[in-house]
């Protein structure tokens, strides 16, 4: 049996575009409605408890969110928010007796499985299910930037996202990551806490819409795009001033740049040359609100995606652009170069004469650097979610098993000890 938590998702209601981390608990949500294990559906409530959701109302959920960022539809967003609103009401009235009734005395214990960061900073939490449901846990670390680059996250955000790594490495009885690299990172967080619990590296899956693409939107050929939340650590600053450069030296003939994602923070700098900066009207596009079939849409007619962030855990515009055979200029990093392999083009996410020199190339009708990249993406598999479950399913079916053996409970108290396998208490809230 599964419990599968959707406080990522629920909190998601009304957000008309997915980050990849949102992706990936879909992906997880759909492959578990459609398999046979027995599942339930969790949420972190108002209280601050984890909570049962009802689990017709929970299917309805996923499903009109999964509808509505495919194809976006505006009826289907506000779904999302009502749905989402009697999901929290009921989690919160009713979830935390739900779930206490629903293992109270029963041989049948969970899986708990949680596939995003939400509230893996809680360990009380996580500890308190245990200890009732006497449930195995499962999570997924997406990366550990905040931690390894603190100046690209939030003020605070480091400190929260180390808890949630120290949570993971104390309680998980199984850890998911996407990476190698991530799993070089988590690794001395399980050394530290003197545990070996099975890690598992499963690369996420590449879901392409089976329809046809709608005809491209008007903006003049050749262009380049650049997926993702607009924030320090995706370098979008360098690109600008780049184009701007670009287009005092080209005028008419400046390639375009498509920028898809929505706003973040401390972005300051890329906002006023967005808003101010005369030399980019109507060579620069920003858009905030695309469904993933429009955004597919644009990668596909693409010279180029391009990625030159200082940090990534995945890369998920990477794979999603190889997918649909879009040729790739990105930075040189390990996450990049693990998923990317020897096809796209990596750069020093500080070259800019290089990452100039590849993006004139590129725009030109027969450029030879991407007719090369393009005829190395001939030899290109990519990922599927079947894939990724192919590698996962194991992993939860043996913590599903397990799931009978005794726990010990001492591990899994309401209040945490003064010390959990190294860690201070302090350090776990």
């Amino acid at each position: 049996m599964i419990l599968f938590d959707l406080s990522r998702l629920i909190s998601r209601a009304g957000r008309q575009t997915p980050t990849g981390i949102d992706r990936v608990e879909l992906a997880y949500a759909e492959h578990l409605i459609a398999g046979t294990i027995p599942l339930h559906f969790t949420t972190l409530t108002a209280a601050g408890r984890i909570g049962l959701l009802p689990k017709a109302p929970a299917i309805k959920y996923v499903q009109t969110i999964g509808r509505a960022w495919r194809g976006h539809a505006s009826q289907q967003i506000g779904r999302t928010k009502r749905l989402a609103r009697r999901l929290r009401l009921s989690a919160l009235l009713n979830g935390g007796y739900a779930l206490r009734d629903q293992f109270r005395g029963k041989a049948d214990k969970p899986v708990y499985l949680l596939v995003s960061h939400h509230h893996l900073e809680k360990h009380h939490v996580i500890g308190d299910l245990k200890r009732q449901s006497a449930a195995r846990f499962i999570c997924l670390i997406h990366d550990l930037i905040p931690i390894e680059f603190p100046e690209y996250a939030l003020p605070g955000q480091d400190d929260k996202h180390r808890r949630r790594i120290k949570t993971a490495a104390a309680l998980a009885d199984a850890v998911i990551v996407n990476s190698t690299v991530t799993r070089e990172a988590f690794q001395p967080y399980l050394t530290r806490a003197g545990r070996t619990p099975p890690l598992l590296v499963a690369p996420f899956g590449v879901d392409l819409l089976a329809k046809p693409m709608d005809a491209l939107a008007a903006i003049k050929a050749p262009y380049f795009v650049c997926v993702g939340t607009i924030e320090a650590r995706k370098n979008h600053l360098m690109l600008l001033n780049l184009w701007r450069q670009l287009a005092i030296e080209l005028g008419d003939t400046t390639p375009r740049l498509v920028l898809i994602g929505q706003r973040g923070w401390e972005t300051e700098n890329v906002v006023d040359m967005l808003e101010r900066c005369p030399a980019l009207r109507g060579i620069v596009f920003e858009y905030d609100d695309l469904s993933d079939a429009e955004v597919m849409r644009f990668v596909k007619g693409a010279q180029a995606l391009l990625l030159p962030s200082f940090a990534e855990g995945f890369g998920f515009p990477l794979v999603e652009a190889l997918a649909l055979r879009t040729p790739v200029l990105c930075s040189d990093l390990p996450a990049l170069r693990e998923n990317g392999g020897c096809i796209p083009e990596f750069f020093d996410p500080l070259d800019g004469p290089g990452w100039r020199a590849a993006i004139v190339d590129y725009s030109l009708p027969s450029s030879p650097r991407r007719q090369a990249q393009l005829d190395r993406l001939a030899g290109w598999k990519r990922l599927s979610w079947e894939d990724h479950f192919a590698a996962v399913d194991p992993l939860i079916a043996e913590a599903n098993a397990a799931s009978e053996r005794p726990i010990d409970p001492d591990l899994f108290g309401t209040t945490p000890p003064a010390e959990v396998d190294g860690y201070e208490t302090a350090d776990l809230r």
